[in-house]
Parts: C-alpha cells; sequence; structure tokens
C-alpha cells in the first residue's frame, strides 16, 4: 500500500489520504471543490463546484501515475438530485471513457458544498 499526495489538490481534512495505491488500483478519497491554492471553497454554483473536485481528481490520479481515463468506478455524491443534469454535463467531459457509476443524493457534504466525486482506477 502507498499514500498519494499532490500539493495540487486540496489537503486532507481529515485522518485521510488523498488516495491509496494498492494492488495496481488507486482508490481515491471523495474530492470537493475546495481550490487547492486557497485552501477554500470558492465556487458556489453545481457546475462550478464539479469542475473543480474533477481538476482535484485529475490531479490525485496523476500524482499516483494513473488518469481519469483509468477509472473503472465513480462514486458521486450530491446535495440535490435536481442537480443530476448539470452535474452530468460536466462530468461527462472529463469522464470520457464512461467508468461504471453510482450517484446519490445526501442530506449534507463537508463544507456544505455540492458535490462530492470519489474514484477507483488503474494505476
Amino acid at each position: 500500500m502507498e499514500k498519494v499526495y499532490t500539493k495540487n489538490a486540496p489537503d486532507a481534512i481529515g485522518p485521510y489520504s488523498q488516495a491509496i495505491k494498492a494492488n495496481g488500483m488507486v482508490f481515491t478519497s471523495g474530492q470537493i471543490a475546495i481550490n487547492p491554492a486557497s485552501g477554500e471553497v470558492e465556487a458556489t454554483t453545481i457546475e462550478a463546484q464539479t469542475e473543480q473536485v474533477c481538476t482535484n481528481l485529475k490531479n490525485v490520479l496523476e500524482a499516483a501515475g494513473s488518469s481519469l481515463g483509468k477509472a473503472v468506478k465513480t462514486v458521486c455524491f450530491l446535495a440535490d438530485m435536481g442537480d443530476f443534469a448539470a452535474f452530468n454535463a460536466v462530468y461527462g467531459k472529463y469522464f470520457t471513457s464512461k467508468p461504471a457509476r453510482s450517484c446519490v443524493a445526501v442530506k449534507t457534504l463537508p463544507k456544505n458544498v455540492l458535490v462530492e466525486v470519489e474514484v477507483i482506477a488503474e494505476a
């Protein structure tokens, strides 16, 4: 097992790693729309937050020697399922290989963001 860290994604806000590499796979922690440069959530729309989340995931996967194109499964959490179509429009630009996916609405996400996504990818 190997911990993955990059300064190009937000630092963990709890006792966890940005990602773990194990047995030829990369398991990311859920990423929210924190801008790693400021350490803050700056985006306010679902589209802008999804862009930041996908950028954070891209950077974590690249630090692990992987990429969004090697994603095999994503798990997506939305604060409001009414944002599903807008979320999909942005998500689809990043995950063009169409990995398996779950998408659920949850009551609350950390820092009251609108979206969180985690990825399992080939290393």
